[in-house]
């Protein structure tokens, strides 16, 4: 029962976020000042911040299940990294995400209600695919080089893409399975219109969303094995990146067009974890080393995006 107390805490404050979230922050379909979302960013980095002392002492009492033998500085140091990590992976998601609603059309009001619900899917499915990419690395040989190699393929994939300025597209086949209409029907997801359902746009975005935010999990998830194995730190650090995108992408909304350069950060990024994870066995590479590149690699994007936006 003990081992499972830091599960509990995790949910609980997840929830209490959640609720806080919901029914404090966002009461009505009202669009999001900036000034609203740099305090809501602020909130969640803030209390993702807070579960570092959540997270020294439930390795510091021997609370958790911690098989990887991790000192509580060294779960921290890992738990930070992967917060990091997926934070800067998400950045590419919110190009996506931006696209998405540009596609489907869907007023500033009902962007933040979509982003909750997308979050809620993403928590689910995360959770599934932490817990199979776990047992792959501890059961299947060499898994972190096939995790790595993978990785190495996405941000070359991306590279290519971004050079082809290829856009997001619906999944198809959702499409052709749902009748879907590219009308609101006054912020509703599912219509009866003469007899039939109707599958609204905001329905459409929501599918779309939950379908991108997979296909990015299946980046950046292998990306935070390079760090730990660990399932609390993986899964924790997981959540909580995922739980201050919504306020992130409502601050950089405006913004993300000019921070052009951001995606390359996010491409060394991804190749920096996937040579980490293929030399796992042969190289080790300290965790400050990790910080200190993700920390150095998105501070040069933002800094060449600045003075590029200063030029214009």
């Amino acid at each position: 029962m003990e081992k499972a107390l830091p599960w509990i805490v995790l949910i609980s404050y997840v929830i209490l976020l959640l609720l806080i979230d919901f029914f404090v922050l966002h009461k009505k379909n009202r669009i999001t000042s900036v000034k609203k979302a740099i305090f809501e960013t602020i909130f969640f980095v803030a209390n993702a911040l807070i579960f570092v002392f959540f997270i020294y002492w439930f390795y510091e009492n021997n609370i958790v299940d911690n098989k990887n033998n991790l000192e509580p500085i060294q779960a921290v140091v890992k738990y930070l990294t992967g917060y990091i990590i997926e934070l800067s992976l998400s950045v590419d998601n919110l190009f996506v995400i931006a696209m998405i609603f540009t596609s489907f059309k869907i007023p500033l009001q009902y962007q933040h209600k979509l982003l909750f619900l997308g979050i809620l899917g993403a928590i689910l499915f995360r959770a599934i695919l932490i817990s199979v990419g776990i047992i792959l690395i501890n059961k299947v040989h060499g898994m972190n080089i096939i995790f790595g190699l993978f990785l190495l393929f996405t941000a070359l994939k991306m590279l290519k893409k971004e050079a082809e300025h290829k856009e997001v597209e619906e999944p198809k086949g959702i499409a052709k399975l749902l009748r879907f209409s590219k009308e609101l029907y006054g912020g509703k997801y599912i219509v009866k219109v003469n007899g039939k359902l109707i599958f609204t746009a905001l329905f459409g975005a929501l599918i779309t969303i939950e379908f991108t935010d997979l296909l990015f999990a299946l980046d950046s998830i292998p990306a935070i094995f390079a760090v730990t194995t660990d399932p609390f730190i993986v899964y924790s650090s997981n959540i909580f990146a995922i739980m201050g995108l919504r306020s992130l992408y409502f601050f950089l909304s405006n913004m993300l067009e000019k921070f052009i350069y951001l995606k390359y950060s996010v491409f060394s990024i991804l190749v920096f974890v996937s040579l980490k994870l293929i030399t796992a066995n042969w190289v080790d590479i300290p965790e400050w080393f990790s910080l200190l590149f993700i920390g150095i690699s998105l501070a040069i994007g933002i800094y060449i995006s600045t003075l590029k936006i200063k030029k214009e």
